[in-house]
């Protein structure tokens, strides 16, 4: 089996950037190990961050330094045993998190994220499933005047230079949009720019079944038998190699299990996160996803329930699964809205492949011909994997980019 491109990785990224490199004209096979969009993909909160130009970044308060440090803030959770592992990771995302880094990772983003919701829409209208988006943006609710206080003048300065807009929202303005939510709440932001959809994981197969009914060859294969083949590369398949003149790693957090052999590496780490589903009390409904930026979670309407979702873990790869975020939030949650039962038998766990810049890894491998890369996504895989995937097919094809691809760069470490 040969194509013009083959690209490993079904997720959001790779799915998206199998049909972008579709639309124009080449021969493409998509491999996972599973199907589309079942790993991280799939578990998310099901936002398209429009307003999410500024990364997340290393904290400069010793305090709120130690609080991680000693697991006591919900939002993050450290295996201190991992430490010796994650620390040069860590080290080089605190020198990327300077004011002056983070405007240029802001700036690098920016062109991106402004594009990111057209991007999509240009993929769901075809795909059937333009009616799933909610452009109900979403809700950042406060218990702390004094926190609410600080992020709205960040908020405003942010509009000034990158766009972002931002509503601010009294408590009784919270429950006029969201009548069920209950507890003490300082009040709100609104980030209306951001859409969201009840399902992130259906809206990946839904892609992969437009690139299917295009002629796009969907294939079980394991990216790390990858090697370099005449004048391509391949990989081994259930029926034979499966062979492509240029490849494509789109595979986030095992990104390096493919590269390493290859000589090559990326310092990525795959934050770990959790989701669990519930049902809601009574008649209450939830319209769109709310963060409680206090308990470091997220409440978001999902065709399943009410799916809570977790800040970031940071454990090394293999570590076992160690939901404790959920069960601190958990009761955060509830006293926030009337959630339920619980749908889902265990926790889910999903990883979200961090490069130290939090912006994306998109371009050719020097030095390995016809060897590009399009990962690193961080948080926001499922909001950039569109457009994402319109950028490297057009570097790939020599067309002219839509934006300066430099920031992107893969040798930029």
């Amino acid at each position: 089996m040969r194509s013009d491109v083959l690209v490993l990785g079904a997720g959001m990224v790779g799915v998206s950037a199998a049909l972008a490199l579709q639309a124009r004209g080449r021969t493409v096979t998509l491999a996972d190990r599973r199907g589309a969009a079942e790993e991280t993909s799939h578990g998310n909160a099901g936002v398209i961050q429009r307003e999410a130009v500024l990364p997340y970044s290393f904290p400069r308060d010793p305090w709120v330094v130690l609080s991680y440090a000693f697991n006591r803030l919900p939002e993050a959770h450290i295996h201190r045993r991992d430490l010796t592992g994650l620390a040069p990771w860590l080290w080089r995302h605190f020198r990327h998190s300077t004011p002056e880094r983070i405007a240029a990772t802001a700036h690098g983003a920016r062109p991106l994220i402004e594009r990111c919701i057209d991007e999509h829409e240009a993929l769901m209208r075809p795909a059937g499933i333009d009616g799933m988006i909610r452009r109900t943006g979403y809700l950042r609710v406060y218990r702390s005047a004094k926190r609410l206080e600080q992020d709205a003048r960040a908020a405003i300065v942010a509009a000034e230079r990158w766009g972002t807009l931002t509503e601010p929202k009294t408590p009784t303005e919270l429950r006029e949009l969201e009548p069920h939510m209950t507890g003490p709440l300082a009040g709100g932001l609104l980030k209306s720019q951001a859409v969201s959809v009840g399902d992130p994981g259906g809206v990946g197969k839904a892609y992969a079944e437009l690139f299917k009914s295009r002629g796009g060859r969907f294939v079980t294969g394991d990216a790390r038998t990858l090697e370099e083949s005449g004048e391509g590369w391949q990989i081994g398949g259930a029926d034979g190699p499966i062979e492509a003149r240029r490849v494509v790693l789109a595979l986030g957090p095992w990104s390096n299990e493919v590269l390493r052999p290859l000589g090559r590496e990326l310092p990525l780490i795959g934050k770990r996160g959790y989701h669990m589903h519930y049902s809601a009390r009574g008649n209450a409904v939830l319209t769109r996803p709310v963060l409680d930026v206090e308990g470091g979670y997220v409440l978001a309407p999902m065709s399943r329930g009410i799916r809570l979702t977790t800040g970031a873990e940071f454990a090394n790869g293999d570590a076992q699964p160690t939901p404790v975020q959920l069960a601190k939030t958990e009761p955060l949650a509830r006293d926030l809205f009337p959630l339920g039962e619980p749908v889902d038998p265990k926790p889910w766990m999903g990883r979200r492949p961090c490069l130290p810049d939090m912006l994306p890894a998109i371009g050719p491998v020097p030095g390995k011909r016809g060897l590009w890369l399009d990962l690193g996504h961080g948080h926001l895989g499922f909001t950039l994997g569109p457009v994402s995937g319109r950028l490297l097919a057009e570097m790939m094809t020599g067309e002219a980019t839509f934006t300066d691809p430099a920031p992107y760069r893969v040798d930029r470490f």
